[in-house]
């Protein structure tokens, strides 16, 4: 993986105020724009504390705004100050986000000259609805416009989904996750909509015009855009905002968790094993092997899952084996324990092909 350097350009070029927006607040940053010498000593203070690693595995990256939307002036002098490193040898390529309503050839083309290699959408839905309801400014066909210029200049795609935004169904939210598998981009981040203090959405809150979603129904909506997401061989890179004092200040209402992330994962964990278990007859064992990594995700927050299983009478289906070679994320059945006279309680015969 390489080394990610942040620079955070908040609300920068964006040409509309959105219902859910308040990126000062998140991104921690409530001063002036960001200087193109504010952006080398940033990359320069990340490079020393990286200690060596090779410049190619060392990405800077411009979050927040509309990098592209921006004044083309701007850019470049975004782009010139990390152009010397570069040069030099000490960073990779640039990354950025932007709006699909500000992607056009001739943007892309500064793109290319400052060796930028991907860029990430911030799409929210391809629920045209719920795009205007959430103030947008574009519909979803300017989505599936960009991507195909990003892919036609060489580009990598990231799409950015925000659910539990107002108007949204199931039935809206699972089509907007097969209209992204179609654009097939290389990664997704998944930030559950939240209600931030001096955002449209918070005004709308208190009115009693907008109910988020709970911390649980989050965890089960991610959870399948996820899964559905990794059938299609599509990496989603991070699932809720980061946490910070900043965003836990801001935030009014709506599903945040400081290890959102991990709760989604304990959730599929959890559906992997019951479908495994439901295969095997009362008062058999079998025995399941995980990660070594994995053991809290196997257990949920505070044994969750271990409780759910309990009380689906499958708790005494199973011994654990922790194996350090295996894929995280994953549950294997190794076998039904044996009942043969003469093998040790601990023996068990291979998994049926």
């Amino acid at each position: 993986m390489p080394l990610v350097i942040p620079v955070f350009i908040p609300h920068e070029g964006c040409p509309h105020q959105c219902s859910f927006c308040n990126q000062r607040r998140i991104s921690g940053q409530d001063r002036g724009p960001v200087s193109g010498h504010d952006v080398a000593r940033t990359v320069t203070t990340w490079l020393a504390r990286a200690g060596g690693r090779p410049g190619r595995e060392v990405q800077v990256a411009f979050y927040g705004g509309s990098f592209t939307a921006l004044d083309p002036a701007r850019q470049e002098e975004l782009l010139r100050a990390v152009a010397p490193f570069l040069a030099r040898g000490l960073v990779g390529s640039l990354r950025l986000s932007t709006r699909p309503d500000a992607v056009d050839p001739g943007r892309l083309a500064l793109l290319g000259r400052y060796r930028v290699t991907l860029v990430e959408l911030g799409v929210q839905s391809m629920d045209d609805r719920v795009l205007a309801l959430a103030g947008r400014g574009h519909d979803s066909g300017a989505v599936v416009r960009a991507v195909r210029l990003l892919r036609e200049a060489s580009l990598q795609v990231g799409l950015q989904l925000l659910p539990g935004l107002p108007g949204e169904s199931r039935r809206s939210l699972m089509r907007t996750t097969r209209a992204v598998i179609d654009l097939r981009p290389d990664m997704v981040r998944i930030y559950p909509a939240l209600v931030l203090a001096g955002s449209p959405l918070a005004r709308m809150f208190h009115r009693g015009r907008y109910q988020p979603l709970s911390l649980a129904g989050a965890v089960v909506r991610v959870a399948w855009m996820k899964s559905r997401f990794a059938a299609a061989g599509i990496r989603v890179v991070r699932m809720g905002l980061q946490a910070g004092p900043d965003l836990e200040e801001a935030l009014v209402a709506g599903p945040w968790h400081p290890a959102f992330g991990e709760l989604v994962q304990a959730r599929l964990m959890l559906r992997r094993t019951r479908r495994l278990l439901a295969r095997v007859p009362a008062g058999e064992q079998v025995l399941l092997s995980i990660s070594s990594r994995d053991q809290s995700l196997f257990r949920g927050q505070h044994s969750a899952n271990i409780r759910r299983l309990a009380q689906l009478g499958l708790a005494d289906r199973f011994a654990l084996r922790l194996d350090p070679e295996q894929p995280r994320g994953t549950v294997r059945c190794l076998g039904r324990k044996m009942e043969t006279r003469g093998q040790g309680p601990d023996e068990f015969a291979p998994a049926a092909r």
